[in-house]
């Protein structure tokens, strides 16, 4: 047992399994007090299982760690209260947050069902959000806290995962909100983008060249909760963890810009815009266009 975290109290959400399941066993382990909240479900959101919950508990607790299990779900403004109200039941405070929980449901766009949209959207984004809300409350009267959520490389877009991909670029916006209101009381947010082997990622169509394992992202996760963070005004942030790689994503900004003489016609935008403003080349695409052409050859892209 460590003692980066000694005297922490810290929830995990989608702590049954995987990055979630690490973070968790970390924390514990580097002296938390944990919450461990998963609703138990399937990749796809189907038949939850309290159990998941209560076994990644009881790991921790026979590694000689304190632990009480949530199974509730999230993506419900009482779910996200009822994770924050049981650190405050069981330990008076709460120090930390780290939402992990999410879930898959693949199509194209142009067929996808309000069915796949809704779900996926609700537990990555909204259970951030119900955490966050609760979690922020008491962390602004104790003037001090973490929240962690987590985003993906796929907040650039996806092919088939318009619905995940909206959702991870939701929780970026929502941390930086995060940081930039809650930063006077002592609170910072903070997101990590793991790429990992999990469940999660088993069925990704591509060869990742940089991946790792989720012990890779709960080290880097116990750290954001960490005092040596809190001292270098950590916040506002997005990392990528893959294995032994940790990168940080810039801010967003305006790359260049042009103004009119008068006003703005389109016959005036056709000519100004391709030489002064132009456009910002999106990586991704490149990718796509190898990810078909490898397909076309019987070959398995490289990510």
């Amino acid at each position: 047992m460590g003692n980066f975290l000694a005297g922490r109290v810290v929830a995990v959400t989608g702590a049954g399994r995987g990055i979630g399941r690490a973070v968790a066993l970390a924390a514990a382990a580097e002296g938390a007090r944990v919450v461990v909240n998963d609703y138990g479900v399937s990749v796809d959101g189907a038949s939850p299982a309290s159990g998941i919950a209560e076994a990644v508990a009881e790991e921790i607790a026979a590694a000689g760690g304190q632990a009480v299990a949530v199974a509730d779900d999230v993506s419900t403004m009482a779910g996200g209260q009822r994770v924050v109200d049981t650190a405050l039941a069981s330990w008076g405070r709460l120090d930390g947050v780290v939402c992990v929980a999410g879930i898959l449901r693949e199509r194209m766009l142009f067929n996808m069902a309000e069915q796949e949209w809704d779900p996926v959207v609700a537990t990555h984004l909204k259970g951030t959000f119900t955490v966050f809300r609760a979690a922020s409350a008491v962390m602004r009267r104790q003037r001090a806290g973490t929240l962690i959520g987590f985003t993906s490389g796929n907040h650039q877009g996806s092919v088939s995962q318009a619905n995940y991909s909206a959702a991870k670029g939701g929780i970026i916006s929502l941390v930086r909100s995060a940081a930039l209101g809650l930063h006077k009381y002592g609170v910072s947010a903070n997101a990590v983008a793991p790429v990992a082997r999990t469940r999660m990622s088993a069925n990704v169509p591509m060869e990742l060249a940089e991946t790792g394992e989720p012990e890779d992202v709960a080290a880097f996760v116990v750290y954001l909760l960490s005092d040596a963070a809190r001292a270098h005004g950590v916040t506002g942030q997005v990392y990528t963890v893959a294995g032994p790689k940790i990168a940080v994503w810039a801010q967003p900004r305006e790359l260049r810009s042009a103004y009119a003489e008068g006003s703005w016609t389109p016959q005036r935008i056709a000519d100004v815009l391709p030489g002064t403003v132009g456009v910002d080349p999106m990586p991704m695409l490149a990718r796509v266009a190898a990810m078909e052409r490898a397909a076309r050859d019987g070959e398995r892209p490289n990510a």
